[in-house]
């Protein structure tokens, strides 16, 4: 006997969406310069939720010069007054949660049941967090007195966009940096409500300003002279340009990038325990991850037991409505994106691996693709190499230890990895050889505002996160804050 959810949706009512936002600068709402907007839309439904403000570059150097201005009086404050403000913050991030996650379920298209249980949880989280380090900062190891850069230009993209924001706004303004934010252009909308939220704490003006717009709004914030920091989470095509627009600059750069994670199994790891991490790994946000577990490795002798049970639990995967409790896996964030997960899979198929997916019956307004497994798959499948971004696993097979720490480290990435094992040695010893910034063991996508986070290679570098995500954003100190 099996049993079914009847649906159990979140309710909209709880969200107050205006029909256009503008930019936030300088602590108020303004219109582009140029007048130019653009649509945000739901990619469960494709409904346009708000019109939102294109910025230019001159509303680029507006927001710079508040910044610049407000960084004074901001970074003179006593740490324990900036951590005032971070702690209210947190706690109004609290308050609002349900509101957030609505938001951000109806903007991004993930779960509602993520967005509420893992994103805004790790949001307030994270200036909670950094609230504790603004007065301490001395004890932080980077010198005594050490000193903020200035103003901070920050990207941000769309497949965590409130968690994102906090990685990168928290750190920065514990710090005394103040900050110039551009989210995605697919999902403005929770950005410009932690805006208001910025006015609810009464934040001085200047100290945070949002600007919504396409890339080229995200190129004239970084290369604009004003910008003493520049923090990116997305592409490594677009951190590769970034990295060419600021050398040669005095601007301090983090880079967090893309990711083709192997996610290890061998023949002693909890199999049933494995699989439920394994879907986790992939599976969570679509598969939207930067560190998602796109690469199975699975030891040969136990391949076989492996698969089955895997393809017994993605049966059991439900496909829908983002903003019902049940939904395991919502909408793709956008028609660009389908695209390129879709013309991936079909080069799987093309290149000889064997596809798999659940039977699954896909809504016909939206942006969806069922979850799916290839096998057969070798290291020269563009499946294995290529960042697919979404719910789509490629499994390959090792004999020993060593082969898997091969076929692991056989790309130009290195953000994260998963190692599935009862031996503490062997974890040890893999952990050792990865070539990976993140190594989870018997677990996948744990994260924790005191633990950092990045990677190496074309993974960028940097760390967000910790003790280690404060360095970014202060200078050594001066000679006369060393005496």
């Amino acid at each position: 006997m099996t049993f079914d959810y009847a649906p159990a949706p979140e309710s909209r009512a709880v969200v107050d969406i205006a029909p256009s936002y503008g930019l936030f600068v300088d602590g108020e709402f303004v219109p582009a310069h140029d007048g130019k907007v653009f649509k945000t839309v739901s990619p469960s439904s494709e409904e346009v939720l708000s019109e939102v403000a294109q910025a230019s570059a001159e509303d680029v150097d507006r927001a710079v010069k508040a910044a610049r201005k407000a960084f004074e009086k901001w970074s003179a404050l006593p740490g324990a007054e900036r951590a005032k403000y971070l702690f209210r913050i947190a706690r109004l991030v609290q308050e609002r949660s349900r509101e957030l996650a609505v938001l951000e379920s109806l903007d991004n298209g993930k779960p509602i049941r993520e967005s509420r249980d893992a994103d805004l949880p790790l949001v307030a989280a994270h200036f909670f967090y950094y609230a504790g380090w603004a007065d301490k900062l001395d004890h932080a190891g980077y010198g005594h007195n050490p000193r903020p850069l200035g103003v901070a230009g920050q990207v941000i993209p769309w497949n965590f966009p409130l968690l994102m924001l906090a990685w990168k706004i928290a750190p920065a303004l514990a710090t005394g940096n103040t900050v110039v934010l551009k989210p995605a252009e697919t999902t403005p909308l929770s950005a410009l409500f932690f805006a208001d939220i910025c006015r609810q704490a009464g934040l001085p003006k200047g100290v945070v300003n949002i600007l919504t717009g396409d890339g080229s709004t995200g190129a004239a914030l970084v290369a604009h002279p004003g910008v003493d920091k520049v923090a990116f989470t997305g592409s490594t095509e677009v951190g590769k340009a970034i990295a060419r627009t600021v050398a040669g600059s005095d601007k301090k750069v983090t880079l967090e990038l893309g990711g083709k994670a192997a996610n290890i199994v061998f023949d002693d790891a909890p199999l049933d325990q494995a699989v439920e991490g394994i879907v986790n790994g992939i599976f969570f946000n679509q598969g939207q991850v930067c560190c998602a577990g796109s690469r199975l490795l699975v030891q040969e002798s136990v391949a076989e037991e492996l698969l089955d049970a895997l393809k017994r639990r993605m049966r059991t995967l439900r496909v829908g409505d983002p903003l019902d409790k049940n939904t395991d896996i919502g909408a793709i964030n956008s028609a660009e994106q389908l695209a390129r997960i879709t013309a991936l899979a079909e080069a799987g198929e093309a290149e000889g691996a064997e596809r798999w997916s659940p039977s699954c019956e896909l809504p016909s307004a939206g942006y969806w693709f069922a979850p799916t497994l290839f096998t057969g798959v070798t290291q020269a499948h563009r499946i294995a190499r290529e960042e697919i971004f979404g719910p789509v696993l490629s499994v390959l097979t090792f004999r020993t230890p060593a082969e898997a720490v091969e076929k692991a480290n056989n790309t130009p990435y290195g953000l994260s990895a998963g190692i599935w094992t009862e031996k503490g040695s062997r974890m040890l010893w893999m952990a050792n050889k990865l070539r990976a910034g993140v190594i989870w063991s018997n677990t996948f996508n744990k994260f924790d505002p005191a633990s950092p986070f990045g990677g190496y290679q074309e993974s960028g570098f940097g760390r967000e996160g910790g003790r280690h995500g404060l360095e970014a954003y202060l200078a050594p100190s001066s000679p006369e804050g060393a005496r």
